[in-house]
Formats: C-alpha cells, structure tokens, sequence
C-alpha cells in the first residue's frame, strides 16, 4: 500500500461555527483547528441531523438519518449498516477508535443512574462497527448512566462517583434560554483526568504505537465542548469574562438580565473548553512531525452539531438554525495545502465519501451492498475535488433533518438561502388541518436567519426550487431495509 495515506479524523461535540477562527470572524483564535484548515476549511457544513447519536451515525454510514433509523436520539445502530470503518479495515488499514461514538442510545432518559449501557462489557459488539482498537467515552452527562473506558479510568482512581455527583448536580438540559440554569463551573477532576485531555492522550500514545506495515485510520472524539461547562481552572483562567449583549433575538422576544448573566459565563466556560480542545489537537499535530507523519496523513476536523447558546432564545441543538445545524469542518491533504475557504454546501456526511475516497475506494461501492433492499442508496459525496480545485461544489443543496424536542423537520440550504418545512402538523379529509409550517430566509441579507421569507413573491422561484429538492431528495432515499431471520446454508436444504 506503498503511498497510501494514513487518515485521522478528529470530531467535537456541539461546536459552532464562529467560535473557531479559520474562516476569520471567530470569537476564539483556535491556531491549531485553524492549521487543519491549511487545506479546505467548509463555512456551510451543514449536520444532516444536528443531534448526538443521529449525526454520528449518519457519518459512520454515509447515509441520511431516515435511511438508517435513526431520526431521533433513540435506538441504536444497526450492524447491518455498512460503515466507513468496516471498508478501510477490508482495504488493510489498522483502524482505532478513540473517545466519543454514542452510536447506542438503547435506554429511556428515565434511566437511573449507571442502568444505562455496559460499553466496556459490548467492546467487541463495538468493533464490530470496523474499529480493529476502540477506547470509548459514553459523554460527560452520558457518564451519570453508561460505563465507559473513561469511567473505569475514573473509577480505578476512585473518581467515578465523585465526577457523577457533579454532573448530576449540574442539573438538567432545556431547550429555552430563559429556562436553563447552567453556568460555567470548573471541572471537579484533577486536570490531568480531564476528559478531553485523557482523549487526547490515548490519540497520541494510538499514533505511537500504530502498526509499521500498514496505514491507519484514527477517529479521535472530543467530548467538549458539551455541558457540563467545565472547563479545568486553568483554562477557565484563559478565557476573560465579557458582558457583551449580541445574541440573536426570536422576533420581538428579548432574553432576561438574568438569563443574560447565565449565559456570559456560559460563553467564557464555552470558550475555554474549546481552547482546551485545541490544545489537544496541537499535541497530536506535534506528534504527526515528531514521528515524520504529518505529510503522510491527511487530518478531517468537524462536529456533529452546534449549540444556540441563547440566540433565538434557545439553547442547545436539534434546530435548523444555523447556530444548532452548521459545523465548523475542515480538512488537511498534505497534496493540497490550498488554504481555501469556500461556503459551498456540504453535509457531514461528505466526510465519510471523503475518507473512502482519500484510501482510494469507491465511497458508493464501500457503503453499500446487494442485499436487503436499499443499502446502495449513499447519498454522501466525497470532497476531494473540491480540495484538488477539480470542482468548486458537489451538491447544489445541502439537506437535514431532525425528530426531537425541537420540533419534527426537514431542511434545504445553499450559500443563499434556507428553507425548512416543519412535519408537526395535522391533516384531514376536509381540508380543515393546521398545514405544515415552512420558514425561507435570504441568507445573503438575513445571515442571522431573522426574517422568514416564505410568503414573499420575490422568492417565489427560489422556494419553489428548494421545495423540489427536499422532494427529490425524501424521494430517493429511501430507508435501507433490515432482516434478522436465519437463512439456511447453501449446502443445506428441507
């Protein structure tokens, strides 16, 4: 496999767009996600569906969370779903997985604490999934219910318990500014037990001990910068405290003085646990030059959503906004050190054609196979030629969907507007039903998505277009169809 590259692909959780600095507008300097950007940084990456377990998924497959069954946080992957990971490792690369899958969420939020999953004891149910090494972290709330590597590291200090207590007092996600009570607080745990910082130490020590005759795959997942806000003091200390009043309104609803305050020190704590992050990907980027990698590896960089951190008086994800669907992503080819910016639309499942692509297989025959019906249908779309300057868009429309507390929807988006159609509508044989509520905004003069366009003549062809596409797109992908019976061997028969 002589001049194959090794390939790392390095994810957060709930990072938005303008807190890294890539793209220029930051509200953070993020030098070393910024180096990853050397290559492409993407301005319109849009989350296919901007919730934990949904988007993970969806990226491990290469396909749309309708596809694969998992609309909603609820449920676990299939096996039955090709992956990303399973084509590499046929392809002979050593493949490990490092930090944050969630792509099992088999229990009720109800669960009481530490009923949830055994993910030490399903191991090797896990690699299953393509991964030859795997090191998982449930999450940070994730922890109160699952056992994970990181909580038996926890544990074996005699820390388990002790970072529970904290996250369950911590408290309770909401969806409304107005009602969440989180404040930035400094993480309980010694530094150096610092989730992100544990991640960020396996990742290096997978790099040191990679296997010499053959290529890797690294997926290295940070758990940050997801509640709890807990950054270690001493990047807390980093980061200064601002009072500055620049969120987003919902019309003529301004947020509180109180919820104001809330949020402030959400920002700082925010900040500084992305910082962190950061500093992490610094250590690897150091590791790559100090074993002479990094021109033999190419680096990926995103999130699996963002988070409204107050504007349109919400918080959290599961929104077509563009705080809670659009991910900050990036890509380093040492062959292609083009230091481009581009806003062309691209989905997140973009990354895992471009993994495939970048090993040198065909991503549509990678991720599908014959039989049950439907599992050829990959909608994701390598990014390699807009890398190599072949081609400056691969899709005229990004898509995205989403079941949750924020509503039932389906999304379209270019460069230049946004169209959402909300599902949460009744219907009736007579006409008299609500009718879907659908939003269109002109992301041109309206980037903060303020004004919905959709009864407005002016934009009559556009919508009309956007319309269309959300059709074409629901039309031809059609959920992968799933089987569990016993087939007889070929040599038998009754």
């Amino acid at each position: 496999m002589a001049g194959t590259k090794n390939i790392i692909l390095l994810m957060t959780d709930q990072l938005r767009l303008d807190y890294v600095s890539f793209h220029g507008k930051g509200k953070l300097h993020t030098p070393n996600i910024d180096r990853i950007a050397e290559g492409v940084g993407f301005t319109r990456c849009v989350s296919v569906n901007p919730i934990c377990t949904p988007a993970r998924c969806a990226l491990l497959t290469g396909k749309y969370t309708h596809q694969i069954g998992m609309l909603s946080m609820s449920g676990d992957l299939s096996l039955q779903h090709p992956t990303y990971a399973q084509a590499l490792q046929k392809a002979g690369y050593y493949t490990a997985g490092i930090g944050k899958f969630h792509w099992l969420q088999g229990w009720p939020f109800s669960t009481k604490r530490g009923q949830g999953h055994d993910l030490v004891g399903l191991k090797e149910e896990i690699r299953r999934y393509g991964f030859d090494t795997v090191w998982e972290v449930a999450g940070k709330q994730l922890a109160q219910k699952n056992y994970c590597d990181y909580c038996h590291y926890l544990a074996d200090k005699g820390l388990l318990e002790h970072y529970r207590d904290f996250v369950q007092a911590y408290g309770k996600n909401e969806k409304m500014a107005e009602k969440q009570q989180f404040i930035g607080k400094p993480s309980p745990l010694p530094e150096e037990d610092y989730v992100d910082i544990v991640i960020g130490d396996h990742i290096v020590k997978q790099i040191e001990s990679r296997p010499a005759d053959r290529p890797f795959f690294i997926f290295g997942s940070f758990v940050s910068p997801h509640p709890p806000y807990d950054p270690p003091q001493s990047y807390l200390d980093r980061v200064a405290y601002e009072e500055t009043d620049d969120f987003i309104p919902d019309g003529p609803q301004m947020l509180s003085h109180e919820a104001k305050q809330r949020l402030y020190s959400l920002r700082q704590a925010y900040k500084a646990m992305i910082l962190l992050i950061d500093d992490q990907i610094g250590r690897i980027l150091a590791k790559l030059e100090e074993e002479q990698l990094l021109d033999d590896t190419v680096i990926l960089f995103t999130s699996d959503h963002g988070e409204m951190m107050g504007d349109h008086m919400r918080v959290a994800k599961q929104l077509p906004y563009w705080q809670s669907a659009t991910v900050p992503t990036a890509i380093r080819h040492p062959d292609y050190l083009q230091g481009q910016v581009t806003d062309t639309p691209v989905e997140l499942i973009d990354l895992t054609a471009t993994i495939l692509d970048i090993a040198g297989l065909d991503p549509k025959q990678a991720l599908s196979k014959a039989w049950p019906a439907y599992h050829s249908v990959v909608p994701a779309r390598s990014l390699l030629p807009i890398m190599t300057g072949e081609q400056e868009r691969i899709r005229p429309y990004a898509f995205s969907e989403s079941d949750g507390p924020g509503g039932r929807w389906q999304m379209v988006q270019n460069e230049a507007c946004k169209y959402v159609r909300y599902l949460n509508y009744e219907w009736s044989e007579g006409g008299e039903g609500s009718g879907p509520v659908e939003l269109f905004f002109d992301l041109v003069t309206d980037p903060q998505e303020e004004t919905n366009r959709i009864g407005d003549p002016d934009y009559a062809a556009e919508i009309a277009r956007c319309r269309s596409y959300r059709e074409y797109i629901l039309d031809t992908t059609p959920p992968a169809q799933q089987r569990w019976a016993p087939v007889l061997d070929p040599t038998q028969t009754l």
